[in-house]
């Protein structure tokens, strides 16, 4: 994955959390599952401001949802296999991904796709 997509990626993933506001760790966190390069977040977290996917103030990120949270049903996808969680690093039989318009990213395991979503 080029630079361009993990930015694409990154700002789909922004643009489906599930939560009008996060802080900027949490928000940092999510990312981490695209990137783990600071530079690569800080222009993630400037290109998804500029696009009004997000609004940043005082250490807070307030996300412009408009009803586009991940629909578990059609979204995220369940293979069977060997992986490992891209958020906690955990062995799974299991992965679960997310399909974004920007392409797909996973593998998480059960919990960690809940948290990377916001919904836990």
């Amino acid at each position: 994955m080029d630079r361009d997509e993990r930015i694409e990626l990154g700002v789909d993933l922004l643009a489906h959390v599930e939560t009008d506001e996060l802080s900027l760790s949490d928000a940092v966190d999510r990312i981490e599952t695209v990137t783990t390069s600071p530079a690569l977040t800080r222009e993630i977290l400037d290109t998804a401001e500029l696009r009004g996917v997000i609004d940043r103030e005082e250490g807070r990120i307030q996300t412009r949802r408009g009803g586009t949270f991940v629909r578990f049903e059609s979204q995220v996808v369940k293979r069977d296999g060997d992986f490992d969680c891209r958020r906690c690093g955990a062995g799974l039989s299991t992965g679960h991904f997310i399909r974004f318009d920007a392409g797909e990213l996973g593998p998480f395991g059960s919990s960690c796709i809940r948290k990377v979503l916001g919904r836990e």
